[in-house]
């Protein structure tokens, strides 16, 4: 049905609800610019002027109960304004935390815990929520409740994994209830979790080598507590790797790495060769893994050099330049290069680790070659034990070699010895030398009983 606007009165009509529905939007929009502004301004009286303009937003009331907590300090009247915000937007997480944390300066347990439990049903993923309810429960003592939150943190925020799970270690130092209930199965936080108890034993022991001047010195006893203690953490480790090789997840060679170099660190040998197998497994370098025909790892230099684990690792020295020579070797494809040229040079910079077993003899083999070598002695091969330094077995001279002779010895190690490192020495150490060295073939087996 069409209405007729051909009359003057209709006409007027129809101006006239234009123009009051136009001022009263006016009106209503400069309301809100003003309690806008008002709400903008730290000070008591614009931010409650906001909220008499616009009494039904739930920001301006938050802001005005933050005033009279933070600033005015009555946490009282802050409660109040909470209260109104919570009532007028339930489901905004931020305002139930500052609710709770008003009620926990006055001292009300049981409304804050009843406020911080509404945060949660707010919004119960979210990192940073769960991070706030995680830090209120600490403070109330409930740490089976900030555990639980921590939990959903490590889940949903990589970034704060590693200072939620110090909490958690702080709160519960035990692997396996965090395993089971705290750290979720996935390989980011399984190395934050490895990573964590890492820091924590070498704190530790530095803390034992080096205690603080002011300290008083520590008896016999507690010592060997702290040591248990450092002892019980490491083998702890193993728990986690295991749990992050379990997930089947990617995860940074790097933190292999550092685990395996942890371990060789804490004499931990044992558990550092299976991670190295997991590893290579893990990583595609399998043909890095020694075999009972030879425990020297890429002995022949046909591989490309990883600089990690039980391959060959080198170390800048001065006067000494290491490179892979294609232009000669012995039974492969290349040889190591060493050319010395200085003064005070203790080690070539190149060598391997090597795990062994007690009471065992082993058979050694390598070939090398040189140049003109000037300077009085000469590079040496040399096997001792990684961390008594007992010398197994220690070349001639590598010298007046203008074609590919033969190293060759045998040794039998300790009762306790489990690595051992092969590397080339300096003997007489620091004076001059110059010249080059070729070696190559390096063969390392256990001799039949």
């Amino acid at each position: 049905m069409k209405i007729p606007f051909n009359t003057p009165a209709r006409k007027w009509l129809v101006a006239a609800l234009a123009v009051t529905l136009a001022v009263a939007y006016i009106g209503f929009a400069s309301i809100q610019v003003a309690a806008g502004w008002f709400a903008s301004r730290v000070e008591l009286t614009s931010l409650q002027r906001a909220v008499r303009l616009d009494s039904g937003n739930a920001d301006y009331r938050n802001h005005l109960g933050r005033y009279y907590d933070l600033v005015a300090r009555d946490p009282a009247m802050a409660v109040e304004q909470y209260k109104a915000a919570v009532k007028l937007n339930p489901h905004a997480a931020r305002f139930w935390f500052d609710l709770a944390s008003a009620y926990q300066v006055l001292g009300d347990a049981a409304n804050q815990t009843a406020a911080l439990e509404h945060a949660i049903q707010a919004d119960s993923m979210t990192p940073d929520v769960a991070w706030e309810a995680a830090n209120l429960y600490l403070v109330q003592g409930e740490t089976q409740k900030a555990l639980r939150e921590f939990r959903v943190v490590i889940a949903n925020d990589p970034s704060l994994a590693p200072a939620a799970l110090q909490f958690c270690w702080r709160i519960e130092p035990d692997v396996d209830a965090l395993l089971r209930d705290v750290v979720p199965p996935r390989s980011d936080a399984y190395v934050a979790f490895l990573a964590l108890l890492q820091d924590d034993v070498n704190r530790r022991v530095y803390e034992l080598a080096a205690p603080p001047a002011d300290a008083e010195p520590a008896s016999p006893n507690e010592v060997e507590n702290k040591k248990t203690q450092i002892k019980n953490e490491t083998e702890s480790t193993f728990k986690v790797w295991n749990a992050l090789i379990q997930t089947h997840q990617p995860f940074e060679r790097r933190n292999a790495d550092q685990y395996f170099r942890y371990l060789i660190q804490h004499k931990e040998v044992d558990q550092a060769v299976l991670v190295w197998q997991q590893t290579a497994e893990l990583f595609g370098f399998s043909a890095y893994l020694p075999s009972p025909r030879n425990l020297i790892v890429n002995g022949n230099f046909s591989l490309g050099v990883l600089n990690t684990g039980f391959d060959w690792q080198h170390q800048k020295q001065t006067g000494v330049k290491l490179e892979l020579d294609h232009s000669d070797s012995h039974g492969g494809r290349q040889s190591l290069a060493i050319s010395f040229d200085g003064p005070g040079i203790i080690d070539a910079g190149i060598y391997q680790l090597i795990a062994v077993q007690p009471n065992t003899t082993y058979d050694f083999s390598a070939y090398y070659k040189n140049g003109e070598m000037e300077g009085a002695g000469g590079p040496h091969l040399t096997i001792q034990d990684m961390y008594t330094q007992a010398v197994y077995y220690d070349s001639d001279t590598l010298k007046d070699a203008g074609f590919w002779k033969p190293a060759v010895g045998e040794f039998t190690t300790s009762s306790d010895c489990k690595l051992v490192v092969l590397h080339v020495r300096r003997l007489p150490e620091r004076s001059p030398i110059r010249g080059k060295l070729w070696v190559d073939d390096f063969h390392l087996i256990r001799k039949p009983s």
